[in-house]
């Protein structure tokens, strides 16, 4: 049953999301909003309007207690395994929670693929919320807030909605639940989570982001979607999903229905080959679709930076021209043979906005006037394809900026935007630019499998870092939320970024090109730091927390007499990338 709604007034409760721009809300006028007392109905909780500041303390207490609740759902860091996990659970806990019709009714833009996937569905959305429609976004992970998963018209969900949502599905499957049907893990339990947001929501579509391979991934309990997408294939989770990139795309063709059209982009032979037949034997037309033109943008860029990002909105615009000719909104779509773009297809491409990937961010924590100084460059890249991706994005990002073509500052919204320089002052045109980097990957990845194309990549275009920093995540892996930290102050095993940095040392010795000149004289060394865990080496470190990385590298800068312009390049992990946006946002 859906949840009631009132035009009532709200008192505002906890942090509001972020107003990324206007909203098709704002333009046909506000929706009824959420009644505190359907949270108090769903949860257990009853926070009213005569509470005052006492309501805004106790609404930021339920909503931990909510990720705490959450957090109880992480039962291994093993997200699901090859056999699916008894997937056919999922069905289950559909009918438990009255989703059978509502979700067969659901218009869905459904997307897989190695590397992204989430772009292209950032992309879509944005398109045909700029065509007028009401939009509903899943993706995977979150980097700070949980409910950046779950978007409606391109904001991340109030956390008074989501406090609803949450415990009327928690408390449906609680009750409805057994031993034999036991509660879904985390990501089923999220999942389920947006079809009961999107549904009740009323959304026009709904764009899912597969979160793990395609076939058993619990987006795939949609049966019937309108189109979908395979974005760039490459070797990632290889653990769960096979060593080959045929079993990688045979997981990932697992979304593929029958009547419903595919588009795939170009795909190394033996993918392509295991997409081709998957499509074949469900009689599912596949389409490759070749990069976009940046001419069609007429001189616009596109709101998400990087040149394979032309790929990513290349396969956008062919999910949603599919979706509004399926739909009966052809007059709105995008028709080849007319050599331009709608209006509405550029405004969306352009205005597309999804943090930790290829990502620019100034720190104004010591200066907020010369923030140029310390520039953090992230992205989420985690496997080898990617790496080579993120490595030329970065080495053409620096070069713009050390040209001074381009200033990287931070708009109203705290996003990272790009605008033309008047010109840099005598003093910053002196400064001198080092590369460092900032790294963590997963321990079921193999760094030199990461860290090589990179170094590479980066060689060859001229770059090379002069030191290495590597940190264990700060975010805990049982812990969903803000307040899911590790004690800074407790004992931190380092086994694995000590592991990785001999890696980096090795690939950096082997290197007869690389520069393995230290920062030296820049920065003090290492050893004589107490927050610096192990012995020195010339090209790189081991902190033992993130913000002690990130104090150094500040107070590298301060020591230097600002003589120098600090680059860093944070990359490996999404969860490193959001646990550095906490720390300097």
């Amino acid at each position: 049953m859906p949840l009631s709604f009132s035009s009532r007034p709200l008192p505002v409760f906890g942090t509001r999301p972020r107003l990324l721009r206007r909203s098709r809300k704002e333009e046909i006028g506000e929706k009824t909003r959420l009644n505190p007392q359907d949270i108090g109905e769903a949860g257990g909780h009853l926070v009213t309007m005569e509470e005052g500041m006492g309501a805004l303390k106790y609404s930021r207490t339920a909503y931990e207690e909510a990720l705490d609740v959450l957090s109880s759902l992480i039962v291994s860091r093993r997200r699901c395994d090859k056999s699916g996990d008894r997937f056919e659970l999922l069905f289950e806990y559909v009918k438990m929670l009255d989703l059978e019709e509502s979700m067969s009714k659901m218009k869905v833009i459904h997307v897989a693929g190695t590397k992204g996937k989430g772009s292209t569905c950032t992309f879509t959305e944005s398109i045909l919320r700029k065509c007028g429609f009401h939009t509903g976004l899943f993706t995977s992970p979150h980097l700070i807030d949980v409910r950046e998963r779950f978007r409606l018209d391109g904001i991340d969900i109030s956390e008074e909605k989501f406090l609803a949502y949450f415990w009327w599905c928690y408390n449906r499957l609680k009750e409805k639940t057994s031993e034999d049907v036991p509660m879904p893990h985390l990501f089923r339990f999220l999942a389920l989570l947006a079809f009961k947001i999107f549904a009740d929501e009323q959304v026009d579509v709904a764009i899912l982001e597969v979160g793990l391979g395609g076939t058993f991934d619990a987006t795939n309990v949609v049966q019937a979607p309108i189109v979908c997408g395979i974005a760039s294939l490459g070797y990632d989770h290889t653990e769960l999903l096979g060593n080959t990139l045929g079993a990688i795309a045979s997981e990932k063709a697992g979304i593929f229905k029958r009547g419903a059209p595919a588009f795939t982009v170009c795909q190394p032979d033996e993918a392509m080959h295991v997409l081709r037949d998957k499509a074949s034997q469900l009689d599912v037309q596949l389409t490759v679709v070749p990069s976009l033109d940046p001419e069609l943008l007429q001189g616009h860029k596109l709101g998400l930076e990087g040149e394979h990002q032309y790929l990513n909105a290349r396969l956008a615009i062919a999910l949603s021209s599919t979706w509004l000719h399926r739909t009966g909104h052809s007059n709105l779509s995008y028709k080849e043979q007319s050599g331009s773009l709608p209006e509405h297809f550029i405004e969306g491409l352009t205005t597309a906005s999804f943090e930790g990937r290829a990502q620019i961010v100034p720190d104004r924590y010591n200066d907020i006037e010369s923030p140029e100084d310390l520039v953090f460059y992230l992205d989420g890249a985690h496997s080898p394809e990617s790496m080579v991706v993120c490595s030329s994005w970065f080495c053409a990002a620096i070069k713009h900026n050390q040209e001074g073509i381009l200033d990287h500052q931070l708009d109203d919204t705290g996003t990272s935007s790009n605008k033309l320089l008047q010109g840099y002052d005598n003093d910053e045109a002196r400064k001198k630019s080092v590369q460092v980097l900032l790294f963590n990957c997963m321990s079921v990845r193999d760094p030199q499998l990461l860290l090589q194309p990179l170094i590479k990549t980066c060689a060859n275009n001229g770059v090379h870092f002069k030191k290495a920093v590597f940190v264990p995540n700060t975010s805990l892996f049982n812990k969903v939320g803000t307040h899911g930290l590790a004690e800074a102050n407790g004992e931190v095993d380092l086994s694995w970024q000590f592991h990785v940095r001999r890696v980096w040392e090795n690939i950096i010795q082997s290197e007869k090109g690389g520069d393995s000149q230290g920062i030296g004289a820049m920065v003090e060394e290492e050893s004589e730091k107490p927050e610096v865990s192990g012995k020195s080496c010339e090209n790189s470190a081991v902190f033992s927390s993130l913000p002690m990385a990130i104090k150094w590298l500040r107070d590298s800068v301060l020591q230097q007499n600002r003589s120098i312009r600090l680059q860093v390049l944070v990359t490996g992990s999404l969860h490193l990338v959001g646990d550095v946006l906490k720390l300097i946002k």
